[in-house]
């Protein structure tokens, strides 16, 4: 028995059961170990919290009585949603992500599977590759417009190849419906355009939609998902729609430094660097799809398939190329076509070895870096976040009030059950010192000399790590 176990392991296929197993388990363990990182994941992790408290279900809030403008909540549902039946806690914000993930590489198993290839095949690349990997077990924005994008990209393929209308027609358009609730009309931006070039290649399949696709219930269908929470939105925080369609969807990607940004700073880069992120998150899946497409670049177009795929890759990056205020999250939704693509190459290359030591490059870094820091218990130092030191003062159970000088950041916010609270100026913490006899006072150590003298001499520094200190008064 054992001999027949070794057999079958040496076998492609049970290397890429076991990779998968073993690189979700892993990820599942960074998920529950590695607390909410400042700014952007605790801040989504954060507004989950306050919709789960308060009960407020349509307007997500940064803080109390704050509404969150930039994003659509269906995210933040989820998260939501995981704090109802797991309680609040790190795992239970970025669990709905890691499912999701779980549920696209499903998706893509049983696509390729059809296809003759193996089913864990796309786990293993999609896991492998960086963007995909870091996305699978963090509260985002991003893991369910991947979802949707996938979803709708999937199942138009599949509605456009059937011999008559399906299902898939209509998930198309439930996809549609989820990709305004993820993150709005960039669905459309990214799915409609290579879709539309797509079926110039073959004026046929203009013909093929009408007679594959139910529009108007499809339609009907979106707006169903997706009409009623903008429309209570607007009315329960009345500016929203302004705000998020003009200026999220417009001035953040074509004004340079937009100054309308509610919260944060717009991320300006160069022209194009959208392209050397996926270079860099895409490693090193999409430097041999990029091989192999150049390869065999006078046949792209006569695949129907292999068309598909390069314009649902390409359109992406080809979209925010001339866009300054991008981030590498933004080369998320193309993960999954340089996956298939991957998977349609796969059986050209005769050492499957070097794929797998190469594709396990990525993992391999991120499992040392981790175990290193456990090890040399530097975990609680250097991560972006607050969780280390408010657990060490034990701040939830004490009945000490919790101040952030100038700014708060998320994860005290989340780790602190919103107890956290801002004092932007030195008036503001003289008032603060004469109402309270005791206070904690956590400051970036970037901003602590802006302390006054007079006020921190009066308090005892009480704990810190590489980015942040937590004064007590005397």
């Amino acid at each position: 028995m054992l001999k027949t176990f070794l057999e079958k392991f040496k076998s492609n296929n049970y290397i890429l059961f076991f990779s998968v197993i073993v690189l979700i388990l892993f990820r599942l363990l960074l998920t529950a170990s590695i607390p909410l990182l400042d700014k952007t994941e605790a801040r989504y992790a954060e507004i989950a919290r306050i919709m789960w408290e308060t009960n407020q279900w349509i307007v997500p809030e940064t803080d109390y009585g704050v509404p969150f403008w930039a994003k659509p909540p269906l995210s933040t549902w989820t998260s939501a949603i995981s704090f109802v039946v797991f309680g609040v806690n790190a795992f239970a914000a970025r669990f709905p992500s890691l499912l999701i993930n779980v549920l696209i590489i499903i998706l893509c198993g049983k696509l390729v599977e059809k296809k003759g290839a193996s089913f864990y095949l796309p786990g293993f690349i999609l896991l492998t590759m960086p963007e995909f990997l870091i996305h699978t077990g963090v509260v985002s924005t991003d893991t369910t417009l991947l979802f949707s994008v996938t979803l709708m990209m999937i199942s138009f393929w599949k509605a456009m190849n059937a011999e008559k209308r399906n299902y898939w027609n209509y998930l198309f358009f439930v996809a549609l419906g989820l990709g305004f609730l993820a993150k709005g009309p960039l669905i459309m931006v990214l799915t409609f355009p290579p879709l539309f070039i797509w079926c110039c290649l073959d004026f046929n399949r203009f013909k093929q939609l009408f007679s594959k696709f139910a529009i108007f219930i499809g339609i009907l269908i979106t707006a169903i998902i997706a009409i009623p929470w903008y429309y209570f939105a607007e009315q329960q925080s009345p500016g929203f729609l302004n705000y998020f369609i003009v200026g999220e969807h417009y001035k953040r990607f074509v004004e340079s430094g937009w100054k309308g940004d509610l919260y944060g700073r717009p991320k300006t880069q160069p022209l194009g660097i959208i392209w050397a992120f996926m270079l860099a998150f895409g490693f090193p899946w999409v430097q041999i799809v990029f091989y192999k497409l150049w390869k065999n670049r006078k046949s792209i177009f006569q695949d129907k398939w292999i068309s598909f795929l390069v314009l649902w890759l390409l359109w992406t990056p080809i979209f925010f190329t001339l866009s300054k205020n991008i981030l590498h999250t933004y080369m998320l939704p193309i993960t999954v076509p340089i996956m298939l693509l991957m998977v349609h190459y796969w059986e050209d290359f005769k050492s499957k070895k070097v794929l797998f030591r190469l594709g396990l490059f990525f993992p391999a870094v991120i499992f040392v870096f981790y175990f290193g820091f456990v090890a040399t218990g530097n975990l609680d130092n250097k991560m972006n976040s607050d969780k280390y030191m408010l657990e060490r003062l034990d701040i939830q159970n004490q009945n000490i009030p919790l101040y952030y000088w100038q700014e708060k950041n998320y994860s005290g916010q989340f780790y602190s059950n919103g107890k956290a609270q801002l004092v932007k100026n030195e008036q503001q913490l003289d008032s603060v010192s004469k109402i309270h006899p005791k206070f904690f006072l956590v400051t970036l150590k970037k901003a602590q000399q802006s302390i006054p003298e007079n006020q921190l001499s009066k308090m005892t520094l009480k704990d810190q790590n590489y980015k942040t200190a937590i004064f007590v008064s005397k």
